[in-house]
């Protein structure tokens, strides 16, 4: 029998502060102004816009669904969605968020040590100019990616800290701790932003955002990157949604939730891209320089170059510490969704909360040292499990299809404000198709640039590499398919449709 659901969050803008939390990363940050700028900049907010209605906010409604029916992790939800014979589908989207999880841990630890180095004026001097061949920026990075003690220390204190959050609780940990935060980040976002345009020359960068050239959109690469950063952005298809939606109000509002959610994914993108792009162009000696920033890569651009600018600015001392502030909240909010959705789903497994936090802090600290020790192993993961989510996205959709879009349409407009009507189905309907042009894309793209060798697992971004550990995960999970189903407790869907008997007796006509 299922037992009460014991904790809860405390009401409506409590899990709404705690999924805005989820969807708003480091890649708000650092991959959001890069991409809008490169591909028609107030265009690409267009398409941007376009793909939250078509993806996004569609898989966060699914999501939203399963965990707060079924009151389950994701491997219990998909079990009580699909059936008995799917309950690997859950399994398959645990592993895929746990392979970022065990690199995101890194890259929150860089942020953390960042904000403690500018906190105390170690990026604020002895800068040296941005066109040298090894700038202040760039000796910071090397001495700092090259010393293992920091990077697994940094990582280790980046799990620890997350550790104790979802040790605590829901209420006592994650609501109390990611209030602080997301209104903390979100303040200093609007600030830097505020700051960043009103700097002389800022108007340059601000062009590459706001004003839109029409003509982008004739184009599919400018839809594709606007549905990718919607798809890796907004936590669509993560199963954190769905891990959260498990400790929601009964009947909590699900249309309206997953919208605000969405939308303040790429509102705060905005907000970042006025900071990062203002910066860029009002500080960078020439517009090749800012040019080159916004071609560096997600290090390049965010640990290097803004690194070298901010240095150069009047006031550094205080703006230099509160960008890294907000990249580390970012970044640990992030890595705390994560980390819970592991700890909720060994609690399924009938572990108490305490004890699942600790083995997930264990656990997240051993397989993080690989990436900690080597950045090419940190982007072999980030490549592998960052194309992943659009499996784990198309596996919730297809969870969907199988309960009966109809009938879920009709179970969300029960709860919700807004009635979704006929585009609810249409659009789930539709995911499959998208996720065939992106997954293709993305393989397409691995093998132009790695025509010798995109067959061969050991290239970091081939596309044998992703079909190697994908296949092993699949494997894994489809053999203990029977185990997950068996072994994960009953929740309310579970008990209703077996009239009160235990999931072990088949649930497969579904």
């Amino acid at each position: 029998m299922a037992q009460p659901q014991q904790e809860q969050w405390s009401g409506r803008v409590a899990i709404i502060i705690a999924a805005v939390s989820m969807a708003v990363g480091t890649g708000n940050i650092w991959r959001f102004p890069r991409v809008a700028a490169e591909w028609g900049g107030g265009a690409f907010l267009v398409a941007v816009t376009v793909a939250l209605l078509i993806w996004a906010i569609p898989l966060l409604m699914c999501e939203f669904l399963m965990g707060s029916r079924s009151r389950l992790g994701n491997i219990g939800a998909f079990r009580d969605f699909m059936g008995r014979k799917h309950t690997w589908a859950g399994g398959f989207m645990v592993a895929v968020t746990l392979g970022i999880m065990f690199y995101y841990s890194v890259v929150a630890g860089w942020c953390i040590r960042y904000f403690a180095v500018a906190a105390t004026g170690g990026l604020t001097s002895d800068a040296t100019a941005v066109a040298g061949a090894t700038t202040f920026g760039q000796v910071q990075w090397d001495a700092f990616i090259n010393n293992p003690v920091e990077t697994v220390g940094y990582h280790a204190a980046a799990v620890v800290f997350t550790t104790f959050v979802v040790f605590q609780g829901i209420k006592g940990g994650l609501e109390r701790v990611l209030k602080v935060f997301l209104v903390a980040l979100l303040a200093i976002i609007v600030l830097l932003a505020v700051r960043a345009v009103l700097l002389p020359g800022s108007a340059a960068g601000l062009r590459f955002l706001f004003v839109p050239d029409w003509s982008q959109l004739a184009h599919s690469r400018v839809w594709l990157e606007a549905f990718t950063q919607a798809a890796w952005s907004t936590g669509a298809g993560w199963g954190l949604m769905m891990v959260y939606a498990v400790y929601s109000r009964k009947n909590e509002e699900i249309t309206v939730n997953s919208g605000i959610v969405a939308f303040s994914d790429v509102l705060v993108g905005m907000f970042a891209a006025a900071l990062v792009l203002g910066t860029l162009f009002a500080v960078a000696p020439t517009p090749d320089i800012a040019q080159q920033a916004l071609d560096a890569g997600h290090v390049g651009l965010t640990f290097i170059y803004i690194v070298d600018l901010i240095a150069t600015m009047p006031g550094a001392w205080i703006i230099s510490p509160l960008f890294f502030l907000a990249l580390a909240l970012a970044g640990v909010s992030s890595f705390i969704a994560m980390f819970e959705l592991a700890t909720t789903n060994l609690m399924n497994f009938g572990f108490m909360r305490r004890n699942a936090a600790v083995l997930v802090g264990v656990v997240a600290f051993l397989f993080g040292i690989p990436s900690a020790l080597s950045i090419e192993f940190l982007n072999n993961q980030d490549w592998v499990w960052g194309v992943g989510l659009l499996i784990s996205g198309l596996l919730t959709a297809l969870a969907i299809l199988k309960y009966g879009v109809n009938r879920a349409r009709d179970e969300i407009d029960a709860s919700s404000d807004i009635r979704i009507g006929a585009w609810f189905a249409l659009t789930v309907r539709a995911i499959p198709v998208v996720f065939v042009v992106l997954f293709g894309w993305w393989i397409y793209q691995s093998v132009r640039d790695n025509p010798e060798t995109w067959w061969n697992p050991l290239v970091t971004y081939s596309t044998g590499t992703m079909v190697l550990q994908w296949g092993i995960v699949l494997v894994a999970v489809l053999a203990l398919n029977r185990f997950f189903a068996d072994r994960v407790k009953d929740g309310p869907m579970t008990i209703a449709n077996n009239g009160g008997a235990s999931s072990r007796g088949g649930n497969d006509g579904r």
